[in-house]
């Protein structure tokens, strides 16, 4: 294992922590001190300055610590990297990076593979960092390795400004898609359309089916990306263009797909989803390629920012998790580790 000389990257036996320590609510979230996690062989321990928040951390909480994963949640960090497994190049530590992580990313330290930390893109803040990888890689591999997106195909996005949406809205109008979007209230239809969508819808208040068809020309969207289950599984086929696709991201708590076959049967349509996280890493590796090659530029131009709610410290996981479940942020949220972990 490769460690650095320099005095930021020496690594300390202890570190803080925040731990599921129990199914439930956001109070079963505990800061702890525990051993600081080494690297494998193609693995990085990243000193972490900020980690994102995602709604997968919240269920895993209320489901409760389990033998499959860390009971540290956390999927995306930024951070710097202190020390690398013996197939990295030594040459990394140092490298300020922003990388998915298997969980472990509320923490003063964590561990990712090398090939999933990417470095920070120019211009970006460690709170603005930490909000990007898990909603790259969503964004990058549903669209266009899922779906299959070609040049041009229309998409319409359920949770627009959720932080997966409001990174997708921004990356595929920049690639010349026309994009749509669905909210839940004014405000956030509002900020979809300044992100850059051709349109969005209240969903609450409005038929998304019409207006995406009326600003279609009557043909509907190419690709549909759903994160709301199955709610929308019926109006989802209508509003699809023939040969269509449909992914979804969320279970739904074990919802049902349900929707007129013969609708499906004759558009062509294909019905399909993913989960991130049990990605296998060879494939992960791939699409981190292709978002240093594609997207990394656009955020480094300006095209593209990550959007952040809301930074709270560490301390208040709980909190962030709270306002995840209370869903009225517009963006990501970020825990602020350097504020106040004890990395030493």
């Amino acid at each position: 294992m490769a460690n650095g000389t320099d005095p930021d990257t020496i690594v300390p036996k202890e570190h803080d922590a925040v731990f599921i320590t129990a199914p439930g609510g956001p109070e079963v979230l505990e800061r702890r001190r525990t051993a600081v996690p080494m690297p494998g062989d193609d693995e990085v321990l990243i000193r972490v300055r900020a980690a994102g928040v995602n709604r997968h951390d919240c269920n895993q909480r209320r489901r409760g610590p389990t033998p499959a994963h860390s009971d540290i949640p956390g999927l995306e960090v930024a951070g710097t990297i202190v020390a690398a497994g013996r197939a990295v190049p030594g040459a990394r530590v140092g490298e300020r990076v922003c990388a998915l992580t298997d969980g472990s990313g509320y923490s003063a330290y964590a561990i990712a593979k090398a090939d999933q930390a990417l470095p920070v893109p120019a211009g970006l803040a460690w709170t603005e960092a930490a909000a990007l990888p898990e909603a790259a890689f969503t964004v990058w591999h549903n669209f266009f390795r899922v779906a299959q997106l070609g040049p041009a195909e229309s998409v319409l996005l359920h949770g627009g400004t959720s932080g997966v949406g409001t990174l997708a809205i921004q990356v595929l109008s920049a690639l010349g898609h026309p994009v749509f979007a669905t909210c839940g209230s004014a405000d956030k239809v509002d900020a979809a359309r300044r992100l850059g969508a051709r349109d969005a819808f209240d969903y609450r208040q409005e038929d998304y089916v019409a207006g995406v068809r009326a600003a279609t020309g009557g043909r509907g969207v190419d690709v549909i990306l759903d994160m709301s289950g199955a709610r929308h599984s019926v109006r989802d086929v209508e509003a699809l263009a023939r040969r269509g696709r449909l992914v979804h991201l969320s279970p739904g708590d074990g919802a049902e797909f349900r929707a007129p076959l013969r609708a499906i049967l004759a558009k062509e349509l294909r019905i399909t989803g993913s989960l991130l996280r049990p990605l296998p890493d060879d494939e992960k590796a791939l699409i981190a390629a292709d978002l240093r090659r594609a997207v990394w530029p656009l955020v480094e131009s300006g095209r593209v920012r990550p959007v952040v709610h809301a930074v709270l410290p560490l301390s208040a996981a709980a909190e962030a998790h709270r306002l995840m479940e209370e869903g009225r942020h517009v963006g990501k949220l970020v825990l602020d580790v350097a504020a106040n972990a004890a990395l030493a």
